[in-house]
């Protein structure tokens, strides 16, 4: 018995689409994972303009293209059971057929870490997506104590496609902090992060199995006391921003790991994704507004 198509999606190619091999397509255009590509194959699963044709013939400016997967082709097909807020608050900057991008709120964390948690920004889109043939995939995290754009794919396809656009430094996730201290110029950290050995829970530069970090800095406002910093992330490390910047000297105001010191509220906002989307490669640049609280604090310490 033939398994049901779980996932169905169709591109028609550009007109401004140089020919190619299908194989060409979906590898080297598309970025589809290897994995994906051989079922396609396997089962017949790739069809251009209605019929299924062999990857090695060429495809043209103006076909159809179609996906079709049963859904054992992903290594993880259970990783969007996450379970659905009834009445979801989320607020949804930007949506495609493949994925969204929301506005996360300071205090909430972004996916479960325990079977059966709730109310994580992953349960909310699960709810905010019911009733749809789509899910809730994650493609990357913000901290607990972090507001801001945030992607979340519908479908475990884009995924890996999304990952890698990241990784190879094509979507751009930038955000402002407010520091500690007056810092001013702007330039590119370079420390590799690894384990804080102290405590294997948080990261330090230079910490054990570091990896290479680097962020870009400007400073927008730099006063006596606090400045308003705007960092972009060539690399992805966990608490990348927070451990560089406390490493320099300007740890951010409210940081409850790097900041101990601090008794107020953390102020980091990822502002904009410079999207890249899965299939047509077309760039947005998806902007986050500020959080009230923020925008009162920039007001307070005159950093506008």
């Amino acid at each position: 018995m033939t398994a049901a198509i779980r996932w169905h999606l169709t591109e028609i190619l550009a007109p401004d689409q140089e020919s190619c091999s299908l194989r060409d397509l979906l590898h080297r255009q598309w970025l589809l994972p290897d994995r994906l590509i051989h079922y396609l194959r396997r089962r017949q699963h790739v069809l251009v303009n209605g019929h299924y044709q062999t990857v090695n013939e060429l495809v043209h400016a103006g076909d159809q293209v179609e996906l079709l997967f049963n859904g054992d082709e992903i290594r993880t097909p259970t990783a969007n059971h996450y379970r659905p807020t009834a009445d979801p608050h989320l607020e949804v900057l930007f949506e495609n057929r493949d994925l969204l991008v929301i506005n996360k709120p300071r205090g909430q964390k972004s996916h479960p870490n325990i079977e059966g948690e709730t109310g994580t920004v992953m349960n909310d889109v699960a709810g905010y997506l019911a009733g749809s043939n789509d899910g809730a995939y994650m493609v990357h995290r913000l901290d607990l104590q972090t507001s801001g754009a945030m992607i979340v794919a519908k479908n475990p396809i884009v995924v890996p496609v999304l990952n890698r656009l990241i990784a190879d430094g094509q979507i751009h996730r930038e955000y402002v902090a407010v520091v500690e201290g007056h810092l001013e110029g702007a330039g590119c950290w370079d420390w590799p992060i690894g384990r804080n050995p102290a405590d294997p829970r948080w990261r330090a530069v230079n910490g054990l199995h570091a990896q290479p970090a680097r962020t870009f800095y400007h400073s927008l406002a730099a006063g006596d006391q606090r400045s308003l910093v705007h960092l972009r992330l060539a690399t992805g490390r966990t608490h990348q921003l927070r451990v560089h910047l406390a490493h320099s000297g300007h740890p951010i105001v409210g940081d409850p790991i790097y900041n101990r010191d601090s008794d107020e509220q953390m102020l980091l906002h990822g502002t904009c994704q410079q999207l890249v989307l899965p299939f047509t490669f077309q760039k947005r640049k998806i902007v986050a507004p500020l959080p009230t609280y923020f925008k009162e604090y920039l007001l307070k310490y005159k950093l506008r």
